[in-house]
């Protein structure tokens, strides 16, 4: 039995989809643990427990808590639509709380997890 050119192609590009889903799996995951990882070094930076930042509604209230000084503003982030607002206007204040300028926390607010990166392993210290 022979494959038709349509039939030949529709496996070849199949079988490409699937890499590319993989690859970009992979990426996504390495993300995701480089991001928790900085996370946890952040919130050790800033004198919460870096557990907290693996924990899904306690790390929005010990944010909260790194950038307005309080904890219970982080229930604001539970809230649909508006949580997301709030927790844009958290990370623009935690950057601004390590010392970084307007520029720079603008970018944490679009570019979380570099920044977030940035924040943890680089030289900036939480200055409350």
């Amino acid at each position: 039995m022979y494959l038709s050119d349509y039939e030949s192609m529709e496996m070849v590009l199949g079988g490409l989809g699937v890499a590319v889903y993989i690859i970009a799996m992979v990426i996504s995951l390495a993300v995701s643990v480089l991001t928790i990882i900085a996370l946890w070094k952040l919130f050790v930076k800033a004198g919460q427990p870096g557990w907290a930042s693996i924990i899904p509604v306690y790390n929005c209230c010990c944010l909260a808590d790194i950038g307005f000084g309080n904890k219970w503003l982080g229930l604001l982030s539970l809230i649909p639509g508006a949580g997301g607002i709030f927790m844009m206007i958290v990370w623009f204040l935690v950057a601004k709380n390590f010392g970084k300028g307007t520029g720079f926390s603008i970018c944490t607010v679009l570019f979380t997890p570099i920044c977030l990166m940035i924040l943890a392993f680089g030289s900036s210290e939480y200055v409350g």
